[in-house]
């Protein structure tokens, strides 16, 4: 423990020492105010005071996100409160406690790291809605309560019930580890009674003929040179955008018409056959179309700057979408659509789960009422005299 008059500047200069687990810097203009850097680098302003002769302290916000000026008039705010006979137990920290980010940053994430593919999305939801409003907070100390105010901001602010949804998964299974690791005495999951919003609002968009046409004539004029080759292999074989951008040249089986995924969402290989569309078009890749792609590439969509996979094509998708009138339609829904374009030749949807590669069939029945229209269309040539 130290002690000096901190300022801005001082504050977010500060390291922990190798050899130590934290270091507390104490401020002199605010008494029991300090900052508690981290080994990690996280840092966290608190308020050390006492109460019914017990020593105690209490956080105030993440260093990096909160100012010193901030701090200080929360610190001024809760004493004001202590002397007013106020009970602050219900933030209250035990001594070198973990708080919710020291958790996700720390032990989460480089858990999920080492088996979740998705951990990206973990991670942009943490920095994005955890740590800004429950960052600070101890992990034994969060209720139910404040991860259901939590929820309510978000769906105030707007977000769709799907992101809410998984900042619930992900809350619930964060305190279900930390229980099972017997982090910090963790008894209870304050996530687990917390219901799913029911989301009524999914969209799924198809395309039709003409929208088809549209799209395309506006990928092909894409800056994006490759959007041109990579839109209508989506629609070829229904296959997430990662899968594709992924797609290596080594997992394509000429001979069988057939592509390998090896990284699936349900973790498993999969195999699409390849419709001779789709064989045209890498055919004509592998033969060097377009020629800024190198002829020994190892993937089949490479970025022509780095020859690797492109990180995202938003951009240059948005761009087209716009301007084939269809600034609506997802990328994803290029998998919706093939789906479609099935169903309505008459496949069945046992044939559409296998060729989506989707586990379960209730998650390929969503386009059961696409036959249903269908099926009115066939009885309807019954006409009676």
């Amino acid at each position: 423990m130290s002690v000096s008059r901190l300022s801005e500047a001082f504050v977010q200069q500060l390291s922990c020492p190798p050899e130590r687990s934290h270091l507390e810097v104490f401020d002199t203009q605010i008494r029991g105010l300090y900052v508690d850097v981290q080994r990690s680098g996280h840092m966290a302003y608190r308020l050390h005071y006492i109460q019914d002769k017990v020593k105690r302290h209490i956080t105030l916000g993440d260093a990096r996100v909160i100012t010193l000026d901030e701090a200080r008039q929360l610190a001024r705010a809760h004493l004001r409160e202590l002397l007013a006979g106020s009970d602050l137990r219900g933030d209250l920290l035990a001594p070198n406690a973990l708080t919710v980010q020291e958790f996700f940053v720390d032990q989460y994430l480089p858990y999920v790291k080492t088996y979740k593919r998705s951990w990206g999305t973990d991670e942009s939801m943490i920095r994005n809605h955890i740590l800004p409003t429950l960052g600070a907070r101890g992990m034994a100390a969060l209720r139910t309560p404040d991860i259901a105010r939590l929820v309510q901001s978000m769906r105030t602010d707007g977000f769709a019930p799907g992101t809410v949804n998984r900042l619930l998964v992900l809350l619930k299974y964060g305190y279900k580890l930390a229980m099972r690791w017997q982090v910090d005495c963790i008894e209870i999951n304050p996530a687990l009674d917390l219901k799913n919003i029911k989301d009524d609002n999914k969209i799924e968009r198809y395309l039709t003929p003409e929208q088809t046409v549209a799209l395309m004539s506006a990928v092909r004029a894409s800056d994006n040179t490759m959007l041109q080759h990579i839109v209508p292999f989506l629609l070829y074989t229904g296959a997430r955008k990662r899968e594709a951008l992924d797609a290596k040249w080594v997992d394509i089986d000429w001979a069988q018409s057939s592509w390998r995924i090896p990284k699936t969402k349900s973790g498993k290989i999969r195999y699409v056959p390849l419709s001779q569309g789709a064989v045209d078009l890498l055919t004509k890749l592998k033969n060097g179309w377009p020629s800024v792609i190198p002829s020994d590439a190892d993937y089949i969509f490479p970025n022509p700057q780095t020859g690797l996979p492109y990180v995202s094509i938003y951009y240059s998708w948005n761009t087209a979408r716009k301007q084939a009138g269809l600034p609506e339609m997802r990328i994803h829904d290029l998998r919706h659509s093939f789906a479609s374009f099935l169903v309505n030749a008459g496949r069945s949807l046992y044939e559409v789960q296998e060729l989506l590669g989707h586990a379960d069939i209730r998650t390929t029945s969503r386009y059961a009422h696409l036959k249903r229209e269908r099926l009115m269309e066939a009885v309807e040539v019954i006409k009676l005299a």
